[in-house]
């Protein structure tokens, strides 16, 4: 399956992340980003190289890891009845972990290993310092992604995302979030890791059992990152990964721009789930007006013909407001 470019940009600075970038919230690859890092200089010498810097930060903790059968062809994903998972989860220490990626560099069927999304001051104290950037505040704690050559299904994360290629190379594929509908979102509750996945392989889609991702694919859009190129993922886009060499390290930073305090909208879109989801379809019908309204404003503010005092929980949020919210939804939930 073939998809447009994702758009580039080359000696990206964090005024015109800030100003341009991110208000655009569209994905752009950032050509070049880490390039200076001394664990990019490493991986361009050699996979020696690579492993022996990433030694130079570790230590003897066990650490979580996940491993599939050569089987599975290094594809993550659900088993056959959707019951569970076709990879088992484990820990190892980081050092045999990593000497395993390089004994199975030249296996032509090795077992699909990966260390997922541990962050950085966890699993490589002081590889932070020396591979750093000026786009994100420090408080944005990067994590580290290691393994061999593995595919990531189709999944979005509920926060804003920088990745950086550190070894290897990767491939992205990314579909806005409103092709929710044509992307077959797999069970809400039963995930690999936390947020929904796509049923459907983007690289080779079965059309006749997913015909609607037809669609998607005429808006999704990929790229190829090397070492050094990173790629910025707005919120909620859905992104496929596929690494594509025997070893692989990628850093990545999450973080979320929205006002803290305010409860988690997953929260709020299960309870949705249950109190709305299976009302008749006209009440269905009434409640998407008064949320396209109150919730998404799609009118415009709703109550802007209010008096600042008079506009309650309908005004802007503060904690307060959210605190006595939540006391009242769980004050409700007790009565139910």
């Amino acid at each position: 399956m073939t998809y447009a470019p994702i758009a580039e940009i080359a000696n990206i600075d964090r005024r015109a992340f800030e100003q341009e970038v991110r208000p655009a919230a569209q994905p752009v690859v950032l050509r070049g980003f880490a390039a200076g890092w001394p664990a990019v200089q490493a991986a361009r010498q050699s996979i020696d190289s690579a492993i022996a810097y990433l030694k130079r930060f570790s230590h003897d903790r066990p650490v979580s890891a996940i491993l599939g059968e050569p089987e599975i062809k290094g594809r993550f994903f659900y088993n056959d009845d959707l019951t569970g998972f076709n990879f088992v989860r484990g820990q190892s220490p980081l050092v045999p972990f990593l000497d395993r990626l390089l004994r199975d560099r030249d296996h032509a069927r090795p077992y699909a290993m990966a260390v997922q999304s541990v962050p950085l001051p966890e699993l490589l104290p002081g590889f932070a310092e020396q591979n750093a950037t000026d786009l994100l505040p420090p408080s944005v704690v990067p994590r580290m992604w290691l393994g061999n050559a593995i595919r990531v299904a189709t999944h979005y994360d509920l926060m804003e995302n920088i990745g950086v290629v550190v070894v290897g190379r990767r491939r992205f594929t990314l579909f806005p979030p409103e092709q929710i509908a044509n992307l077959y979102m797999g069970p809400l509750e039963l995930t690999p890791a936390g947020t929904p996945i796509s049923l459907v392989d983007p690289d080779e889609p079965d059309l006749d059992r997913f015909p609607l991702f037809a669609k998607a694919a005429e808006v999704g859009r990929s790229a190829t990152l090397e070492q050094g190129d990173a790629i910025y993922i707005p919120f909620h886009w859905w992104h496929a990964v596929e690494s594509l060499d025997p070893v692989n390290a990628f850093m990545n930073y999450w973080w979320n721009p929205a006002p803290s305090g305010m409860g988690n909208p997953y929260d709020a879109l299960l309870h949705a789930l249950v109190a709305i989801g299976s009302l008749p379809d006209d009440q269905r019908e009434a409640y998407r007006s008064v949320f396209d309204h109150l919730v998404f404003r799609s009118n415009g503010d709703p109550v802007a013909h209010l008096p600042a005092d008079a506009k309650g929980v309908l005004g802007t949020p503060d904690r307060t407001t959210a605190a006595r919210m939540r006391a009242t939804l769980v004050d409700s939930f007790t009565r139910s």
